[in-house]
């Protein structure tokens, strides 16, 4: 008799739940196994660039669909039984179900979490029934982009955005409503960009105000004006600013509350820890956003929400799950945005340790930051470029890179990541091969500057 199929339900349906269903059927059919495979999703999305939302909202993307990289149409072409508007609210590992928000019950021989990490809403942006006041959001949902969208339009001239935060993604928000001819003021309770050093973290800073932004540093917002309903103002710690849209870009946290008493193990904030192949217990697997990853240059995990590190966990998954050995081994924390708006345009990179992390992994950390042009100096396309090298006295082990700087800047620190990922050493930075022409670097590159200057330092 022919054995039953696997029945591999997946709980979430975006990048590292879709990679990781695709990808277990592909080696289902090169390993002559049999998996049934339901993806349960709450919301009415699947496959989509969350990080392509604040571009959608700039107007540089003409649609949300533009956003969707494969659709459930696709998915179930392919023979995943994709499911929308199903809530995943317990999951009970001994009896292999999981409880769906309308009582239902769905078995399971394998179980894939894949739930992401939604955005964080402060108390402040509240109504008493858990609602936002009118004119206030975040930015993680395609539900999101296009509420922003409508919000945009209706807005008219003349209106102010407060944007809280200035991570990654407020930075991004900020340059959109400033395209809109909106103003804005971006608060944050920090110095900003808070996954760069200080001495790069001001450079962004000097960038949103040149383009038009306000910027208010050390600022903990403590409530909202609202008036019928509608937010009119925002209140921090020592000041105030009227606002008819406030974006709320405080961060993300992890979906994991249904595994509440399975006995999985989470860590402080609520995060997964996969082992490289997915693994987190007897037949169950996580992936993406709701977990933290292993960062190779200290050994140490860190929750790191981003689309590169959820689709090569999830296709690692998949295969691992359907009898491949695909693995995934951790990153070195690389990262990229942009700023840009009137004459201001920046790019905002980063690898490896910042200067805190390297002093809890208790290295001797040797930091220099260098200034260059992104090209031959006497092209007029050269701009400013200023790079941050970090490395370890003892070992001349690179640590950490950090970049901001014009056009052409930001991916100089992929060269930085691949010596990270090898172990490799400041002097592998300084000396190792890498092209050049005037319209691209100057003879010595700016990046193996920086890198040669840490290294006479040692």
């Amino acid at each position: 008799m022919t054995p039953a199929p696997t029945r591999v339900v997946v709980v979430g349906a975006d990048a590292a739940g879709m990679s990781a269903a695709h990808q277990a059927l592909r080696t289902a059919r090169r390993t002559g196994r049999r998996l049934d495979v339901t993806v349960l999703e709450r919301g009415h999305h699947t496959s989509y660039s969350a990080c392509g939302i604040p571009y959608w909202m700039a107007g540089d993307v003409p649609t949300g669909d533009d956003l969707v990289a494969r659709t459930a149409d696709q998915h179930r072409e392919a023979g995943i039984d994709l499911r929308f508007g199903v809530e995943v609210v317990a999951a009970d590992l001994a009896a292999r179900t999981v409880t769906t928000a309308d009582g239902g019950a769905v078995g399971w021989d394998e179980l894939v979490v894949a739930t992401g990490a939604p955005a964080v809403v402060p108390d402040w942006a509240l109504r008493s029934d858990g609602t936002t006041y009118d004119g206030v959001g975040v930015v993680k949902t395609l539900d999101d982009g296009a509420a922003w969208i409508e919000r945009f339009a209706a807005a008219g001239d003349g209106a102010h955005v407060v944007v809280v935060g200035a991570g990654y993604v407020g930075v991004e928000v900020a340059e959109a409503a400033l395209r809109h001819g909106f103003g804005v003021t971006v608060l944050t309770r920090g110095r900003g960009t808070g996954m760069l050093e200080d001495e790069l973290a001001d450079l962004v800073n000097t960038g949103l105000v040149d383009a038009g932004a306000e910027l208010v540093l050390g600022a903990e917002v403590t409530c909202l004006d609202v008036t019928d309903g509608r937010v009119s103002g925002v209140r921090w710690d020592g000041g105030t600013r009227a606002a008819d849209l406030v974006v709320v870009a405080v961060g993300v946290r992890p979906a994991t509350g249904f595994l509440e008493g399975t006995g999985l193990e989470l860590s402080p904030n609520g995060a997964l820890r996969p082992d490289p192949h997915g693994r987190v217990g007897d037949h169950v697997w996580a992936a993406g956003d709701c977990c933290e990853v292993r960062r190779r240059v200290d050994d140490q995990w860190v929750f790191r929400p981003l689309a590169t590190y959820a689709t090569k966990h999830g296709r690692a998954l998949g295969d691992s799950l359907a009898g491949g050995s695909l693995g995934f081994d951790g990153m070195v924390d690389t990262s990229i945005t942009r700023f840009a708006h009137a004459d201001v345009h920046l790019e905002i990179a980063r690898t490896g340790l910042s200067r805190r992390d390297a002093d809890a992994a208790g290295f001797d950390a040797v930091a220099l930051l260098t200034e260059g042009t992104t090209t031959a100096g006497y092209l007029p396309e050269a701009e400013p470029v200023a790079i941050w090298v970090m490395a370890d006295r003892a070992t001349r082990r690179l640590l950490g890179v950090q970049v901001v700087g014009g056009r052409g800047a930001g991916k100089r620190v992929d060269a930085a990541a691949a010596v990270l990922w090898a172990g490799g050493s400041v002097d592998d930075l300084a000396w190792m091969d890498l092209a050049y022409a005037p319209p691209f670097s100057t003879t010595w590159e700016v990046l193996q500057v920086a890198a040669r200057r840490v290294a006479e330092r040692l």
